[in-house]
């Protein structure tokens, strides 16, 4: 029967069959996944930002580490000066100094190891920014993934009626030529034929454009030749989904959006702490050694070497800063770190809200892809009976040409339907299993 062949034709049809493009090498989802994580352009950009957090946390640590400078002057002065006879005279002289110093900060205020800290919390910030942005990635190209589904199945059941509507037309000339049809529904069959037809061509650019977007999304030069693997979905049946709730409870500790936040209100408390350092006393330690040689026209000097060795110098000192009065800035900067920190607690909540308004979203979509599909599976076996009816009336002379096209719209109509909702309760459940794993498996 040609509704069973249709039927088989819907079912089993896999892109690696579809006369809309060749096919180089088929992509699973994962490989999909796998791509754009790898070559992404916002993915790679928070890979950087991670990488500048890391350089941050480093110089952070290396504040710990004392510091260590070496110097040297070389001075001419020509003219007139003062001598030691206090009388003016024409004299030149030269100096050349060098030194070496060496300064370690022995308390600020716990600034530079809350600056550690910070520095470490910012970069824990940066790397669950960037599995947010991994995570968003991964939900983008399984949409992506779908729609190329869908529209691969549309144009499946557009290209099967050309075919059936170009049997009709061979058939109902035949027909004319034996005197058992008219012109008149043979050109009748001809526009729908040719109906059939643009429709197949608006599909098959519709299919190319989800590829396109898909390709886009894994930054590949360019669509030719890109094609992907079509799940198996032609068993899948509507299944018992999580509470949405437990679900809920399970992301809020996992999800990478909940988390850089939780990250950044820890990061905004430790600002206090380092506002509040500035009220405390700082003590710094600093050394160093120096020596110089001098010359000057018209009076005897020693040699280079005995001058640097006689004029050889040493020094350490401590320094000592107790704030007294700053004119508020640093209780202000205080405050501004309180309220600071209060944001960001209320930024969390938020996020929270927002997790919980998706997995809501996703879990009604859920249950209704699952409704859908129950009503598509019905609409299906309904249309496909009333087609093998109809078919049948019609071969044997008791149904029009224009009875057995519409019969035949609505079964190729239900079974693209039955398709598209078993594809996208399969994106559905699987996202609602993301957002409790953070795992996509579409296969």
């Amino acid at each position: 029967m040609k509704a069973k062949i249709i039927a088989s034709c819907l079912v089993g049809c896999v892109l690696a069959g579809n006369s809309l493009g060749a096919q180089e090498r088929p992509w699973t989802l994962q490989n999909c996944i796998d791509h754009a994580l790898e070559n992404n352009i916002n993915v790679r950009r928070s890979e950087i930002s991670v990488e500048q957090r890391e350089i941050d946390l480093n110089n952070a640590e290396n504040n710990r580490l004392p510091d260590l400078s070496a110097g040297t002057s070389q001075n001419f002065s020509f003219g007139r000066g003062l001598t030691a006879d206090n009388t003016y005279a024409n004299t030149n002289t030269t100096s050349t100094s060098f030194s070496l110093g060496s300064s370690l900060s022995l308390f600020q205020g716990f600034r530079v190891r809350n600056n550690i800290e910070l520095s470490k919390l910012n970069l824990q910030a940066a790397t669950a920014d960037l599995e947010k942005v991994r995570d968003d990635i991964r939900v983008a190209v399984a949409q992506a993934y779908v729609q190329v589904l869908y529209n691969s199945e549309i144009a499946a059941v557009a290209q099967r009626q050309v075919a059936i509507d170009e049997q009709q037309v061979a058939r109902l000339e035949s027909m004319v030529e034996n005197g058992k049809a008219s012109g008149a529904e043979v050109a009748a069959q001809q526009a729908t034929l040719a109906q059939s037809r643009l429709s197949a061509v608006q599909a098959e650019n519709n299919y190319r454009m989800a590829l396109l977007d898909l390709s886009q999304l894994l930054e590949l030069e360019s669509p030719e030749g890109f094609s992907i693997v079509a799940p198996s979905v032609e068993e899948l049946e509507p299944s018992l989904l999580p509470d949405p709730e437990d679900i809920y409870a399970e992301a809020a500790e996992h999800k990478a959006s909940v988390l850089a936040e939780k990250l950044r209100v820890a990061y905004a408390a430790k600002n206090i702490d380092l506002a509040k350092g500035s009220f405390l006393p700082s003590l710094s330690l600093s050394g160093g050694l120096g020596t110089n040689y001098y010359t000057s026209s018209g009076y005897s000097h020693a040699n280079f070497g005995n001058q640097l060795k006689n004029n050889f110098s040493q020094y350490v000192s401590l320094s000592l800063n107790v704030p007294i009065f700053s004119r508020f800035n640093t209780r202000n900067s205080v405050r501004n770190a309180r309220l600071s920190h209060d944001t960001q607690q209320l930024q969390l909540e938020n996020t929270r809200k927002s997790l919980y308004k998706e997995i809501q979203q996703a879990y009604y979509n859920a249950v209704g892809a699952q409704s859908k599909l129950i009503s598509s599976a019905e609409a299906a076996r309904s249309a496909e009976e009333a087609f093998e009816l109809m078919e049948a009336k019609y071969e044997n002379g008791k149904a029009s040409i224009t009875e057995f096209n519409e019969s035949k719209n609505r079964y190729l109509s239900a079974a693209s339907n039955l398709l598209q909702a078993r594809y996208e309760n399969l994106y559905q459940t699987q996202l609602l299993e993301f957002y409790r794993s953070g795992e996509l498996d579409i296969d």
